[in-house]
């Protein structure tokens, strides 16, 4: 890489935000030293000094000789000068020469101290500050991060169209309100104290420096990337946090009640619990170190991109605002003889589907926080590409068994759950590995759909089982798949000096203990804190909306307006397979707007 390696350095140590495998030792680029430098002004200075003393003395003696010397002989050297001193006129001519060529020295002299006093080595240099590994600025990998960020943020639109698309059209605006306002309000959450809680320095619990991004250093950590850079990925991560909440919560939840709990986990609970993996002193980051938590498991927790810190715990605030929400209404389960309600437009869900796999290779290659690790980029990306295909297969297969029909929802759900389940391990497996642990999530997809519905749980999206219940899987399967070939990332690098090998080649099962403490850990505290927010934003009554808001349509009572206003949703083109509903016509939003505008004509 261009001036990068041009001069030798002190070594600095690397430790990656996401990764807590060895020390990795590297070297930058710096300027030159203070004392070289004014060895090359004093060097230059005296050369020129000399030169012009020369260029005086030889001027001297040539007009010297042109006025004094005779015409017809060429005496020699010595010989002119002995003839010329022993003349008085010559001594007061060459005197007042040689004092006019030394004024002319002196008013140079004095022009280049006034113009440049560098070069006459009167300006004083301060000694070099202590260069540190954080105040270089890595422009590849900045501009790779960069680009992950922007990627990552485009899943908002993926994440958007599958709401949008597996909601009822009467709560579409809903939904599109709920995406758009979360991400502006978790931006400003971010900056303000949500990134100070997750990565900054404090204790095992939770980060405390700055705050809106006050005295934070040129680049994060040793990383080399660009500090607002690196802020601007890590922002993206926590908007699909926040995003993955509200998709078990469509339907029935109130837009202040939305905004409350949105607070809560953008600012707090992500952030904070958040730290606790990915800080750089979180407790569970330095696990198995000794003088940190449980010393003897002899290594730490592991989360390349966030299968546990962001699908985890944002699949368990869903469950956790399901639960305080309770169904929709009108919502009966398949013990009680009923079904899910079916989607409005299965178009825009799997558009957004696949927008959201494109988006993950801005999620998992863009947490290598390197363009430089290039073995390890192309490994992560195609891990992740083979994990979503087996899962997308198994899902629409097992589902098959079931229902006797292709299952389109499934199918995305299928996808989406491979994506989740290897975003955690995407860096240490083959991809043989990779598409065994996607194959296995899934099948747990649709497993998890049927145990939310036989335990009467709404989730209209399928957030809790793609997010949560992968993202736990996902977590785990590091202990199982894990090839150990890979150790950790770097801004140069890999270092694979300290690969993780899983239980099924030969690692035992330490991998998988620190795995399965550290998943037990988020998740149980994600639920509890989340049970907590959801229960006091409800006993405000301010969680669900009313009856006769939901029955209206959240679209026309929370927003006063329809997604659809310029068509009828009719019976008109409904194929003779499907039969009507009782009820769901006269609730369709749009039909009551026209009713209400025939109304008003007549």
């Amino acid at each position: 890489m261009i001036g990068l390696t041009s001069y030798p350095l002190p070594n600095l140590r690397f430790r990656s935000p996401r990764l807590t495998g060895q020390p990795r030792l590297l070297r930058f680029n710096h300027p030159l030293s203070t004392e070289l430098r004014l060895e090359r002004i004093v060097m230059g200075n005296t050369i020129f000094t000399v030169f012009l003393s020369v260029v005086a003395i030889v001027f001297t003696l040539l007009s010297t000789r042109r006025k004094f010397g005779p015409a017809n002989t060429t005496p020699s050297l010595w010989t002119r000068l002995k003839i010329r001193f022993s003349s008085q006129e010559w001594r007061k001519y060459g005197l007042l020469l040689l004092a006019g060529k030394v004024a002319g020295l002196a008013v140079l002299a004095i022009a280049t101290y006034l113009i440049n006093p560098d070069l006459l080595g009167f300006k004083v240099f301060a000694a070099d500050p202590a260069l540190k590994g954080n105040d270089i600025v890595n422009p590849i990998n900045t501009v790779w991060t960069l680009v992950a960020a922007f990627l990552v943020f485009g899943m908002q639109v993926g994440f958007t169209m599958l709401e949008a698309g597996f909601c009822r059209s009467r709560e579409t605006v809903n939904v599109l309100m709920e995406c758009i306002v979360d991400t502006c309000l978790c931006g400003l959450l971010f900056y303000a104290f949500g990134f100070a809680f997750m990565f900054s320095h404090g204790n095992g619990f939770i980060g405390y420096h700055w705050f809106m991004l006050q005295g934070a250093p040129a680049t994060y950590e040793g990383t080399g990337v660009a500090f607002l850079a690196f802020w601007l990925f890590q922002f993206a991560f926590a908007d699909t946090c926040s995003t993955i909440t509200s998709g078990a919560m469509i339907g029935r939840t109130g837009f202040v009640g939305d905004l409350l709990y949105s607070v809560a986990v953008s600012g707090f609970i992500y952030p904070i619990i958040g730290h606790w993996a990915w800080g750089p002193d979180g407790f569970l980051a330095t696990m198995g170190s000794t003088g940190f938590f449980l010393p003897s498991l002899g290594t730490s927790f592991h989360d390349f991109a966030g299968s546990t810190v962001v699908h985890t715990i944002g699949g368990f605030i869903a469950l956790a605002g399901a639960i305080v929400l309770g169904p929709r209404i009108g919502r009966k389960f398949k013990r009680d003889g009923g079904a899910p309600m079916q989607p409005h437009d299965l178009t825009i869900a799997a558009s957004g589907g696949l927008l959201l796999w494109f988006g993950w290779y801005g999620f998992n290659p863009g947490s290598t926080l390197s363009a430089m690790d290039f073995t390890g980029i192309g490994r992560v990306a195609a891990n992740t590409t083979l994990a979503a295909c087996a899962a997308g297969l198994t899902a629409m297969a097992y589902a098959y068994i079931g229902s006797k029909k292709w299952d389109v929802s499934f199918t995305v759900n299928g996808f989406l759950a491979g994506l989740v389940a290897i975003t955690c391990p995407c860096y240490w497996v083959s991809p043989a590995g990779a598409i065994m642990l996607g194959g296995v999530a899934g099948v747990l997809v649709v497993l998890g759909v049927e145990l939310l519905e036989w335990l009467r749980i709404d989730d209209p999206i399928g957030a809790v089982p793609v997010h949560g219940f992968c993202g736990i899987w996902g977590t785990l399967s590091l202990g199982l798949f894990a090839c150990g070939d890979y150790g950790a990332t770097g801004p140069f690098a890999a270092d694979n000096s300290a690969p993780l090998k899983g239980l099924f080649y030969g690692g035992g099962t330490t991998v998988l203990a620190a795995q399965a403490i550290g998943s037990a850990i988020i998740t149980l505290s994600t639920f509890g804190v989340a049970l907590a927010v959801m229960y006091a934003v409800n006993a405000f009554k301010l969680l669900r909306v009313s009856e006769e808001g939901e029955r209206y349509g959240l679209d026309l009572h929370e927003h006063g307006i329809s997604a659809y206003p310029e068509y009828v949703i009719s019976t008109i083109g409904r194929p003779e397979g499907i039969a009507p509903e009782p009820g769901m016509v006269a609730e369709s939003p749009a039909r009551i707007s026209l009713a209400k505008t025939q109304s008003q004509a007549l």
